[in-house]
């Protein structure tokens, strides 16, 4: 039964309607009053609680930074909501009928998740409500099953069985930092299903990095990259790249950079540990020409920061909403921590300085940046340093997802367009 609880949808489906739907009718009870002195009460409290809530969201954003991204309007909007519905709900509280007190005390409950709901619906973090408590459930892939696996020839020699599933297979496997010592969580596999068929060819492979804070599993369940992987090969004869989802953190709330420092050797994992792991574990093309990095966020950064650095292994590099630079809180503080108080090592570190030592890249490096329309914060780097990887000889693609901002929705925005785009630059027809 709770396997069934976990799957339940909070973005769409009915849930958020219900709650919504709730919300509502509680707010017909709680103004539904006789005395008109009541009612006047009631519109103060609900215009003192959205004065609060707006201010609130600005500092959290604006002044505080606390999540390192501004919060767009519908988000702020519906924080502010629900703390003004809140306040009507408290004053309720005061009056003499027991049963509106009972209804008042709910009330704040169903406001609070109204507006949890909202936000959710906006940045799109929390798909379903196992991903809220932790329980995103990923099965392993086997060493055994993955050496059951064989591949031969090129995708443009593989044809389709008739019999073949347009559903790839996810799982975790673990990659050891047996070079870097790096101590990465489990990472997440997804294979097409060409992959899985008894004459699978050898497939390009695209390394996909999340967020801070985050986990490699916010790729598959907040970004849907199964789905949209998923829908990219059932219309090119079951072809799609094979995706890796590695920790570049180690833990949700670390941020290493993606550099080698005394916060872990997140570098050289992921440059030297994962391809190892890759090539030793699955049927990938060799040759930087047939693999791609990407990522969101910090990850987006890591992306543009790794493939601009090491060529001779990222052929192709996807950057959704990614960084100027490395940073974790100040620049002081990062150049302090991670670069042993060097400034001067902290800018090498930069995808920008990266870009100019590496000029000219390889013919037919496909550089893609990705953010949303609304990433006020993000999108002014982002085209920054798409300019510096034309300039440096790369073929970039910039894309802008409408409507969106730095958010999930984005990401998937991102990968809907951008594996047709790696796809082309692969020959998967």
């Amino acid at each position: 039964m709770l396997d069934g609880l976990w799957h339940l949808r909070l973005i769409d489906g009915p849930v958020p309607i219900i709650i919504y739907l709730l919300a509502g009718t509680a707010v017909v009870v709680l103004l539904a009053r006789r005395r008109p002195r009541w009612l006047l009460v009631s519109v103060v409290a609900v215009a003192c609680g959205a004065v609060l809530g707006w201010v609130i969201a600005w500092l959290v954003s604006d002044v505080w930074d606390s999540f390192g991204v501004a919060l767009s309007l519908p988000t702020r909007l519906w924080f502010t909501a629900a703390v003004a519905l809140m306040f009507l709900a408290l004053v309720n509280l005061f009056a003499r009928s027991w049963w509106r007190k009972v209804v008042a005390a709910l009330s704040v409950v169903i406001f609070a998740l109204m507006g949890g709901v909202g936000i959710n619906a906006d940045i799109g973090e929390f798909p379903a409500l196992g991903q809220v408590f932790g329980k995103t459930i990923i099965p392993p892939l086997s060493a055994h099953f993955l050496a059951s696996l064989r591949a031969h020839g090129t995708p443009a020699q593989w044809t389709r069985p008739e019999n073949l599933r347009f559903t790839g297979r996810v799982g975790t496997v673990e990659i050891p930092g047996t070079v870097s010592h790096f101590d990465a969580r489990p990472a997440i596999i997804y294979l097409p299903p060409a992959a899985l068929a008894s004459n699978a060819p050898v497939l390009p492979v695209l390394i996909m990095m999340s967020g801070q804070p985050g986990a490699p599993s916010n790729i598959v369940t907040s970004g849907a990259l199964p789905s949209i992987a998923d829908a990219y090969a059932k219309e090119h004869r079951g072809l799609a790249p094979i995706v890796v989802v590695p920790d570049q953190l180690g833990d949700p709330e670390a941020n290493p950079m993606c550099v080698d420092s005394p916060l872990g050797h997140s570098a050289t994992y992921l440059t030297v540990d994962v391809p190892q792991w890759i090539r030793s574990h699955l049927h990938v093309l060799a040759g930087p020409t047939g693999w791609a990095i990407g990522g969101f966020s910090q990850g987006g950064t890591c992306s543009i920061q790794l493939g601009a650095g090491h060529p001779e292994l990222f052929g192709n590099i996807l950057d959704i909403s990614g960084q100027v630079a490395p940073h974790r809180g100040s620049i002081a503080a990062t150049v302090r921590d991670a670069f042993a108080g060097s400034q001067a090592s902290y800018d090498q570190a930069s995808p920008l300085s990266l870009l100019t030592a590496g000029a000219p890249f390889p013919r037919h490096t496909l550089a893609i940046f990705a953010v949303g329309a609304k990433d006020t914060k993000f999108a002014p780097g982002a085209a920054i340093v798409a300019r510096a990887a034309s300039a440096a000889g790369m073929e970039v693609h910039s894309l802008v997802s409408p409507g969106t901002a730095h958010d999930w929705h984005t990401v998937q925005y991102a990968l809907t367009r951008a594996i047709p785009l790696l796809g082309t630059e692969w020959g998967l027809k």
